[in-house]
């Protein structure tokens, strides 16, 4: 079984400000706001939802398939996924334009400021849900507005179980939308904020929402995670990590866990607490596809 991964393919660049942004950030002083923050240390990284999702996937056995846009510069990304054995049969390279690059800044409490250009990625709706016989799972991560909303709507015709995943695309959608989205999708995996976002924006408890899914999931970080399955809420304890290294992709680790498990036909229990360990394995590492599996 194979599971499409429709999402963002991009080139992160993650600096780390040895401070706290709320100790450099006046409140009062916010209509004037003017800030620069050192960051002594830099990296540059593979990543996108599509990316870290599949990448996570591919560590755990499972066969990932993204479908997402490269740049003109996306070669070296191209290369990386042949090597580690993902497919790149539904990755399309976009000539006029650049990669998706997000430049995401941590600091100390691992609270993080990014600017993301969204490049090629803007031009994913050209890319067309495949009629590929072992394709069975599917998820909808952050993408361009137009291509989530054509990708939703291929997956559910062609009878492909998904993922509903909004996370930093939520914001594009208004509340009509976003329902849609919902009773469209198999699942929906949000974390504590964007959680929060969602009901606001459908007019939905998270009980509400479950009620329209086989079930939604909300991750909280250190505090775990919460299965809501019909209305009736089970939380889920956190792992340790062995080390709070880097936050930036746990996310997607995450929900790369919880596609290996869906297609494992395990409960979303068991899912769930796959995703803790991975999360938690994940942000020991810089960067969102720098680590490995024990």
């Amino acid at each position: 079984m194979a599971a499409l991964i429709c999402g963002s393919l991009a080139f992160d660049t993650i600096m780390h400000f040895e401070g706290r942004f709320k100790e450099q950030i006046l409140p009062e002083q916010l209509h004037i706001l003017n800030v620069s923050f050192l960051v002594p240390r830099l990296q540059r990284d593979f990543g996108g939802c599509a990316g870290n999702i599949a990448y996570s996937m591919k560590l755990l056995g499972a066969d990932p398939v993204p479908m997402a846009t490269l740049g003109n510069d996306g070669a070296g990304y191209l290369k990386r996924l042949n090597a580690l054995g993902i497919s790149t049969a539904y990755v399309k390279t976009i000539e006029e334009t650049y990669t998706a690059q997000a430049m995401i800044m941590t600091d100390l409490d691992n609270n993080q400021i990014t600017a993301f250009h969204p490049g090629a990625m803007m031009q994913a709706h050209v890319l067309q849900v495949p009629h590929q016989a072992d394709i069975r799972l599917g998820i909808i991560s952050p993408d361009g507005r137009e291509a989530m909303l054509s990708h939703a709507t291929q997956m559910s015709a062609a009878g492909i179980p998904f993922v509903f995943d909004p996370g930093q695309g939520l914001p594009m959608f208004n509340g009509d939308e976003l329902r849609h989205f919902i009773d469209l999708a198999s699942w929906v995996t949000v974390n504590d904020y964007e959680g929060k976002m969602l009901s606001e924006r459908t007019g939905w408890s998270s009980a509400d929402i479950s009620s329209h899914v086989k079930g939604l999931i909300v991750t909280l970080g250190a505090q775990g995670c919460e299965v809501w399955e019909q209305g009736h809420k089970r939380l889920v304890d956190p792992v340790k990590p062995p080390a709070v290294v880097d936050p930036t992709g746990c996310g997607d680790a995450w929900r790369g866990a919880l596609l290996f498990g869906l297609e494992q036909g395990w409960d979303l229990l068991k899912c769930a607490e796959l995703g803790n360990r991975i999360g938690a394995t994940k942000i020991a590492s810089r960067g969102p596809q720098n680590y490995t599996l024990a």
